[in-house]
Order: C-alpha cells, then sequence, then structure tokens
C-alpha cells in the first residue's frame, strides 16, 4: 500500500493564489497528454505518486484528456480511489469543461447544460463529490458570458466545486467574467492562460482595455497559472537540432497542439541561443524556462506536464533558481525580439 513521505511538505514553496486563502504548490502536474489508454496505469501511479511525495498537490484534468476523452479523469479517479482516498483533503484536484465532449448541441461550450452536465459525468469518472477548481475551458462566442459565469456560480453554491477558475479568455473577455463572477458572490479564483517565452500573450495589452491579460489578474485579485510552458517540448533540450519524427512535438504537430509554423529554422535559432543563456544559469533550457514564468509574482503556479519521474524531477529543478539579472532577462529578450 501507497504511504507518502513524510517530508513531501519540505522541498517545493507554495504561493498564495491571487487574494484567496489557497496556497498552490509552484509547480502542478497536469494531465493532458500523459494519461489516456495508451498508458500503463503502473506508470501512472508511479507519477502521480512520485509527485506527491515531492510536495505537489495539484494535479490539473479536463474533460476531454485522454486520449480518447475522458480517459485521464477516468484513470486518476481510479489511482485516487485505491492509493490516495485518505490523502483527498491534501490535494487539489481540478477539472475543466468546454471543448468537445460528446455528440449533440449541449456536447461542447459554456451553456449552463453543458458545464454542468460535464462536470457530474467527470465527478462520476473521478469517483468524487466535488473538484476544488472547476474552469470554464473557454470562452464561448454564442452563450451570454453571464449564463456562463451564472453556471459556475451555480456549481460552486452546490457543493461540487470549492472554487471557480477561467482558462483561454482574453483580457477583456477576463475582466468582463470576474466582474459577473464577484457580483453573483463567487469569485474568480484562478486564470490558466498559454504562457511561456515563446507564447507572450498574457502580457500584450488588450486593444480596447490598454491592460494585458496578467495586468486585469493583478487588479482583481485573480491567480494565474500557466499552461505549456515548455512550448509542447519545444523549449527543451530535444529540438535543439532537429524535431524528431517520434517525439511529443513530432505527434503533436497536425492535431491543433503545435503548429508547423511553431517549428522552423528561426525558432530552433532562437531556442539554440535560449539554450546557451540557460547553460549559463547551469539550468537546462527546460529549467530555465520554468523559471522564467516564477520569477513574476503575478504567476502563482506553473502547469507541466510528465511522462516520466525522471523527467518531473528534472523540472522541479527549476525551483532552485527562480532569480534573473538584468543582464540575464535584456539576453533573452534579445534573442525573442531581436532589432531589425
Amino acid at each position: 500500500m501507497y504511504q507518502p513521505s513524510d517530508s513531501r511538505y519540505t522541498s517545493i514553496p507554495y504561493n498564495r493564489c491571487g487574494q484567496s486563502g489557497l496556497l498552490l504548490p509552484a509547480i502542478a502536474l497536469g494531465l493532458w497528454q500523459n494519461f489516456g489508454n495508451k498508458n500503463e496505469l503502473s506508470q501512472m501511479q508511479q507519477l502521480i505518486f512520485h509527485a506527491f511525495d515531492i510536495g505537489i498537490t495539484h494535479f490539473d484534468l479536463a474533460n476531454n484528456y485522454g486520449p480518447p476523452p475522458g480517459e485521464a479523469e477516468r484513470n486518476f479517479g481510479r489511482i485516487l480511489k485505491n492509493d490516495l482516498a485518505a490523502y483527498r483533503d491534501e490535494l487539489i484536484i481540478s477539472t475543466k469543461a468546454g471543448y468537445n465532449m460528446w455528440p449533440g448541441p449541449y456536447g461542447e461550450w459554456g451553456s449552463k447544460k453543458h458545464l454542468v452536465s460535464s462536470l457530474n459525468q467527470s465527478l462520476q469518472r473521478l469517483g468524487l463529490d466535488y473538484v476544488d477548481i472547476f474552469y470554464s475551458h473557454r470562452p464561448d462566442p454564442h452563450t451570454p458570458l453571464e449564463e456562463t459565469m451564472q453556471a459556475l456560480d451555480y456549481i460552486v453554491r452546490s457543493g461540487k466545486a470549492l472554487y471557480a477558475g477561467l482558462s483561454n479568455y482574453d483580457a477583456a473577455q477576463t475582466a468582463h467574467a470576474v466582474a459577473i463572477l464577484k457580483q453573483l458572490g463567487t469569485p474568480c479564483l484562478i486564470h490558466q492562460p498559454k504562457y511561456s517565452l515563446l507564447v507572450r500573450q498574457p502580457e500584450v495589452q488588450h486593444h480596447t482595455l490598454h491592460k494585458s491579460l496578467l495586468d486585469v489578474l493583478q487588479e482583481n485579485g485573480v491567480g494565474c497559472i500557466a499552461f505549456s510552458p515548455l512550448a509542447q517540448g519545444i523549449l527543451t533540450s530535444k529540438y535543439l537540432k532537429e524535431v524528431p519524427a517520434g517525439s511529443r512535438a513530432g505527434r503533436l504537430l497536425g492535431n491543433g497542439a503545435i503548429e508547423s509554423k511553431d517549428i522552423n529554422a528561426e525558432t530552433l535559432l532562437q531556442v539554440n541561443r535560449l539554450n546557451d543563456v540557460a547553460q549559463q544559469r547551469q539550468q537546462s533550457l527546460a529549467q530555465m524556462a520554468i523559471a522564467w514564468l516564477l520569477k513574476d509574482k503575478k504567476v502563482s503556479s506553473v502547469l507541466i506536464g510528465a511522462s516520466s519521474v525522471t523527467q518531473l524531477d528534472e523540472n522541479v529543478q527549476a525551483l532552485r533558481n527562480t532569480q534573473f539579472s538584468n543582464e540575464e532577462l535584456q539576453a533573452i529578450e534579445t534573442i525573442l525580439n531581436p532589432v531589425p
């Protein structure tokens, strides 16, 4: 029977999520790609156990994670029931709804019907009465934002989630959604944007708000957890020369997770130059990419994926040095945004 390490709370820092009472580990484990039916349950168990042993308490899911959709929740639910049930109150378990999940008009987007039905299905797969964080996974251009936020408010008040979150909402959408939730009395806890050295959209001022997403979150006391911090593996040592055909990035090319335009000669040159900066910091490129996100106190946590304990440990080592000198920051900006 699994027994977690007695020293599990000694190695990873915990950051306050916005202005809430919730502390999140600086690094959380996402179950997007490696918890489907092509993976061995024993391997998944090993990864979850090791993550918890080193202090990762936050496990992030969505209804459609797999493959097939739902399988990641189902597999995590098995591990939870068989090995971690006694430690449920030490865990932060999050899930989401909004992407296509089942046939017909109610299987995706942001209606109250979809969000509530999807969470009920997720809870069944997970074997839980509630999740800690439930996200609207993407904004719905056809459903009034008020309805989507009312659904999140209802879900929290019903006890099926402790906190409400948003993902993939831009700065203006986030500002509006946060205001609605505040009025309803269920504050937005957290936002999960795609954010990395190569994807800087959360820093960009919105054309109508004249504020960035990060500004909106900070002003409203909303936490930020960055996903895809390694740009689907591009910001790792694997791709310093080329994209191997069997690699994760190679597999993801063309399926929407990575576009071919994201991996080209210019990107690979930037990655190599970033790797030089990382080596000078005595970090791997992946470690520097994670540390670079955590240098900003607006970022509460970074969400990583891992296919092995070794990979997880390497990424967690980023926490040894999240400080950057002005010279290092300038070098990084020069690499990513060279002056013509």
